[in-house]
């Protein structure tokens, strides 16, 4: 009996100590962190006082906006607590953001807004150019305005734009704006001339690519070859009268290792880049997968090549139209072979996997040319992999892989002036409706 009467008298005092702690915790209000919308479900502790206290402090240092829940008898009351910016604006410019982006820090570099004016120091003048008269006319690219920026940048160099010389080069589809001085002002002046010029639209041209199996034409034509001077290492370039020209492809024609790679004739817009392309794509397996389900097996690795060539070419005429500047890329990729490579498959002790790696022939060539639009530029880039794909034969091995033929690889580029165009009922002109979209 003495037992349970003090095991009873300790669950009183129990009871007695915990109504005390309750009483001592609404008349004190305790504070709680809680997520913005939940409603307080329960009393707050002492335990849930410290939890806040670091949660608060938590919110405050990640520049969340936190919320406070005070506890009374009453009932709960949400009352949101002030958001501090995470870093205040130094110099009145922000490093980051309240919230999103990476992790707010203090710039390192001092910053101010400076005098408010472009600096003139060199006699940097500011000019405005309307472009409209040509970017109208262009109807091939939603950039047009892009080509005049471009051709400034080659004809005055990179570095005159980021150099000490505060210098601005900006153009919409109507106005180019440059800020830069009276010497550099006069150079984009005279190139936006040469594309705004009425005389200078679209123009016919023809572009020929061409190969010989044996570089020994150049005996017999080297009296109509006039050298022209190149950068590219293995190039070599020349001017033809058109007459000579004429002769010359005729005189190729008649070679059964010449072939030609490319439909001539183009309509290009002054100052814009035509490409032509002469490429294939092809698959082979490089390697092996693991299994993405995590069960035994293996996913072959295939990936994609392109090989043969691509021609970019960018004319610019001058402004009576005698001479043309004209910038020529040519890239050509052929693949060689397929070396085969066997790799132990994932997850087998005995099965092997058959993989190729591709052995590459490549050939690039970057250069600008400027010669009188009467005259034909011939460039050859010397004895390369053929531009062409070679089709596999039928009768071949299908274990071989033949190397591509190595050629002498010639472009030929001949102005044939202004395009004609069409002339509409209404009088109105309207573009050719001849369109090669770069498939030739």
């Amino acid at each position: 009996m003495s037992a349970r009467l003090v095991a009873f008298a300790l669950v009183v005092f129990l009871l007695a100590d915990s109504a005390a702690a309750q009483t001592s915790s609404r008349a004190r209000g305790s504070v709680r962190w809680r997520p913005p919308g939940e409603k307080s479900t329960a009393r707050a502790t002492d335990s849930t006082d410290s939890r806040s206290a670091t949660r608060a402090d938590d919110d405050k240092s990640s520049g969340r906006a936190s919320v406070l829940v005070t506890a009374d008898d009453a009932g709960s009351q949400v009352v949101p607590a002030a958001a501090e910016d995470p870093i205040a604006p130094r110099d009145g410019v922000r490093t980051a953001q309240a919230t999103g982006g990476p992790t707010a820090r203090p710039p390192i570099a001092r910053v101010t807004k400076g005098s408010g004016t472009l600096p003139n120091d060199q006699g940097q003048v500011w000019r405005e150019y309307d472009i409209s008269p040509y970017t109208l006319r262009v109807t091939s690219t939603n950039q047009p305005e892009q080509a005049i920026v471009d051709w400034i940048l080659r004809e005055t160099g990179y570095e005159a734009w980021h150099g000490e010389e505060v210098a601005v080069l900006n153009a919409t589809r109507g106005t180019l704006r440059v800020y830069h001085t009276p010497e550099k002002q006069a150079i984009v002046g005279e190139i936006v001339d040469r594309f705004v010029n009425t005389e200078a639209e679209t123009q016919a041209m023809t572009v020929r690519v061409a190969t010989v199996g044996h570089p020994n034409w150049r005996a017999r034509a080297s009296q109509m070859l006039r050298p022209v001077p190149t950068q590219t290492q293995g190039i070599q370039a020349w001017l033809l009268a058109k007459e000579d020209a004429t002769l010359l492809l005729t005189e190729l024609g008649r070679r059964s290792d010449y072939q030609q790679h490319s439909s001539p004739h183009l309509l290009v817009n002054n100052g814009q880049t035509t490409i032509l392309n002469g490429t294939r794509s092809r698959q082979y397996v490089r390697g092996v997968l693991a299994s993405a389900n995590g069960l035994a097996g293996y996913t072959p690795d295939v990936a994609q090549l392109t090989e043969g060539y691509t021609l970019e070419l960018s004319p610019l005429l001058s402004l009576d139209g005698s001479t043309i500047d004209a910038v020529l890329k040519f890239h050509n990729d052929q693949v060689e072979k397929m070396v085969a490579v066997q790799l132990q498959a994932p997850g087998t002790a005995q099965q092997w996997v058959n993989t190729e790696v591709p052995q590459l022939s490549s050939c690039r060539l970057q250069e600008r040319f400027r010669w009188p639009s009467d005259k034909v530029l011939l460039v050859s880039l010397g004895m390369v992999a053929s531009p062409v794909p070679q089709m596999k034969s039928p009768l071949s091995l299908p274990l071989t892989s033949p190397a591509p033929p190595r050629a002498d690889t010639l472009i030929f580029i001949e102005n044939k002036g202004a395009a004609v165009r069409n002339v509409t009922p209404a009088g109105t002109a309207s573009a050719p409706a001849t369109k090669y979209h770069g498939r030739y």
